[in-house]
């Protein structure tokens, strides 16, 4: 399960048209099919299966396999779907591994800022020049081809200047204090057009890309320790819309709905609906790359995970995002990425290693002994891995669990510990 961040401090089809210089991948057609008698649409077609409804078991891995990639157009504008509520299908019981990212919003002292409170080095990938806020996407393929990345870990800023500490400590405080993160938004984001766009006009001040992670459908994280989202599809899709409003013509990554796939619950032609709808929204601004969640290595099969993705989607995004708030290793998550793409068409994606460079631990919940893994990068050598990101904000609590501090909560001793490698 992935836990909601703290509050911020002061966590259709279309002619493809190729080699359009900042779009997305031609050849992949949009599709708008879910509109108003959608969730019925789907059960009839046969598309909500009963694999989407089973529990899974982790899947053996299997070789990798590669893939080139295309740019596509921006969809035409078009009315919003809305889904639609059909009768309630069976859900599947959360199976054990779930991913951890922050549930209740943490003090406002004591988590890491979502906005854009430090100047353009901190929470880069490296320098560029102000006033650009991305390289179009070169030949390889890649959108995100010449991104760098934004969003300042403040946690770990406010935490490096607190008095008292070792210099030691304070080195490592801000080594991470300097690598870029991800900004949740759920209702903790207030105004959350407002949020996005500041978080926007500080990124392209940096000359960078903010990734952005949507955290609100209904039924969020099948009342676990992330119970919340809004109250109805009408109000996600408002709230989704907000989010677009917010970013409107400029790059951003979008990483959506964590574990929302994964934990398919409650009415699940109702949750697919609505992460379509999602996209669709999300992918009608021109600069805006959208990876849906598809949880980690070890939680779903691929074929499950691939069918889902489809219902959900997935093939009118830019991909899937793999190990959010987890802590599987990159090798793996890219292994099993690979299985899950070759059934989507070869679809790309992206990898959350902010703290997976030990690999899993014996708990899903603050284990010990972790460390940071690669670093934030649209470089992966992986052809059909667009970026390694930080989607999770180390050093950020996952919970009351192995001594840690409330969820969102910047936990100091287990940040430093994630920055040494796992040894304080």
């Amino acid at each position: 399960m992935v836990f909601a961040p703290g509050r911020p401090s002061p966590d259709r089809l279309t002619d493809p048209t190729p080699g359009i210089p900042g779009r997305h991948r031609a050849g992949r057609s949009r599709r708008r099919l879910w509109a108003s008698g959608l969730a019925a649409a789907v059960v009839g077609a046969g598309l909500l299966t009963p694999s989407l409804l089973a529990p899974e078991a982790p899947s053996a891995a299997q070789p990798a396999i590669e893939q080139a990639r295309k740019t596509r157009t921006a969809p035409p504008k078009a009315p919003v779907p809305t889904p639609t509520t059909s009768a309630p299908l069976p859900g599947t019981a959360t199976p054990s591994g779930t991913t951890a990212a922050p549930t209740a919003p943490a003090p406002p002292s004591t988590t890491a800022a979502t906005t854009g409170a430090t100047s353009g080095a901190a929470g880069t990938t490296t320098a560029t020049a102000t006033g650009s806020t991305a390289v179009p996407p070169a030949a390889t393929g890649n959108p995100l081809a010449g991104m760098t990345f934004y969003g300042p870990n403040t946690g770990a800023v406010q935490a490096a200047a607190q008095p008292g500490r070792s210099a030691a400590d304070a080195a490592a405080l801000a080594e991470l204090a300097g690598v870029p993160t991800s900004l949740w938004l759920g209702a903790w984001s207030g105004d959350v057009t407002a949020t996005v766009r500041q978080e926007v006009a500080a990124a392209q001040a940096a000359g960078s890309v903010p990734v952005l992670v949507t955290y609100n459908v209904p039924g969020r994280d099948c009342g676990g320790y992330s119970a919340g989202g809004v109250g109805s599809s009408a109000e996600y899709v408002r709230w989704v819309q907000a989010v677009a409003a917010g970013i409107g013509s400029a790059d951003a990554v979008v990483v959506v709905e964590p574990d929302a796939l994964a934990q398919l619950c409650g009415d699940p032609a109702q949750r697919l609906a609505m992460l379509r709808s999602a996209v669709d929204l999300l992918e009608a601004n021109p600069g805006t790359r959208t990876y849906l969640d598809a949880g980690n290595a070890t939680w779903i099969s691929p074929p499950t995970m691939a069918e889902r993705l489809r219902a959900a989607g997935a093939t009118a995004a830019d991909g899937f995002a793999l190990n959010v708030s987890n802590f599987e290793t990159t090798a793996d998550n890219v292994t099993y990425g690979e299985q899950v793409s070759a059934l989507l068409d070869g679809a790309h994606f992206v990898v959350d290693t902010s703290r997976n460079g030990n690999g899993p631990g014996t708990d899903w919940c603050n284990p010990p002994g972790r460390a940071l893994g690669e670093r934030p990068t649209a470089q992966t050598g992986q052809p059909r891995v667009d970026a390694f990101l930080w989607v999770k904000r180390p050093g950020e609590s996952d919970g009351t669990c192995n001594g840690g501090p409330a969820a969102g909560t910047f936990w100091d001793s287990y940040a430093i510990g994630l920055v040494r490698g796992g040894s304080l």
